[in-house]
C-alpha cells in the first residue's frame, strides 16, 4: 500500500494503537487530542501529536488537515457528539476516505449517513486489524497469515468485470499479482478453488491470499485491465 497522510483524531486505547501502526507501517501520521497528557505520550511514535480542538473547522484548517489522504475518528463512548460533528468536519474540508469509531448500531448508521467511508465497531474489531485493512472501499475484510500476509476479502475493481481471474492476472501464484484466489463469493454461495477460466461478475466477492503489497497492487494497476 502506498504511503498515505492519515489524521487520526482522539488518542485512547483504540486511536493509539492505530496511529502507532500506520506510522511504523510507514504512513505520515498526525495525532489530535485536546488533552496534553496523552500528546506528550505519542510524541515520537507518530509524525505529529499535536494538542488541539479538532471541533474547530478553523484548526483543521491551520493544521493543514484537509490536504490529508485519510481521516480517523476514534473518539469513544462518551464522545458521540464530538465524533459525528469532527466525521462531518472532516468531510467537509475535503478528505477523501474518512474511518469512523462507533461505540453502537445507531452511532454507525448515523455516522454512515453524514459520509463515513468506512465504520469500525473495536469491541468487535482489533485496532491492528482496521489499521491494516487499507484505505480502499475495495478491501472488505482482513485476517494476518504471517507479517507482511494476509487472506483478504475484496470487492474486484470495475476493470476485472466480465473477466476470467486469467485474463485479469489472478491465474495463481505465477499470475500478474502474485496473488491466489481462494474462493468467489457470489450471492449467497462460494465458489471454492475457482478454475482461472472463471468469469469475475458484478457483486462478486473474491477471497484472496497473497502479501499486502500485491493485493494493494490490485487496485493502483487495475486500470492496466482492458
Amino acid at each position: 500500500m502506498m504511503n498515505k497522510q492519515v489524521c487520526v483524531v482522539g488518542l485512547g486505547r483504540f486511536g493509539v494503537t492505530v496511529a502507532r501502526e500506520l506510522y511504523q507501517s510507514g504512513h505520515d501520521v498526525l495525532a489530535i487530542d485536546n488533552d496534553d497528557s496523552k500528546i506528550q505520550d505519542m510524541l515520537g511514535q507518530v509524525t505529529y501529536a499535536v494538542k488541539a480542538d479538532a471541533t474547530n473547522e478553523s484548526v483543521l484548517r491551520e493544521l493543514g488537515v484537509p490536504d490529508f489522504d485519510v481521516g480517523i475518528v476514534s473518539l469513544g463512548l462518551e464522545n458521540i457528539q464530538a465524533s459525528i460533528l469532527i466525521t462531518v468536519l472532516l468531510k467537509s474540508v475535503g478528505i477523501p476516505f474518512i474511518i469512523a469509531r462507533a461505540a453502537n448500531e445507531l452511532h454507525g448508521n448515523t455516522l454512515e449517513r453524514i459520509g463515513a467511508d468506512k465504520v469500525v465497531y473495536p469491541e468487535m474489531e482489533s485496532a491492528r486489524r482496521v489499521a491494516h485493512i487499507d484505505f480502499n472501499a475495495g478491501i472488505l475484510d482482513y485476517m494476518d497469515l504471517s507479517p507482511g500476509s494476509s487472506i483478504s476479502k475484496i470487492r474486484p475493481p470495475e476493470e476485472m468485470l466480465r473477466h476470467t481471474l486469467d485474463e485479469v492476472g489472478l491465474g495463481g501464484p505465477s499470475g500478474k499479482y502474485g496473488v491466489v484466489v481462494l474462493a468467489i463469493r457470489r450471492g449467497r454461495s462460494h465458489i471454492l478453488n475457482p478454475s482461472r477460466d472463471e468469469e469475475i461478475q458484478p457483486g462478486d466477492q473474491l477471497i484472496v491470499a497473497g502479501r499486502n503489497d500485491q493485493v494493494s497492487r490490485l487496485y493502483s494497476s487495475a486500470q492496466e485491465v482492458a
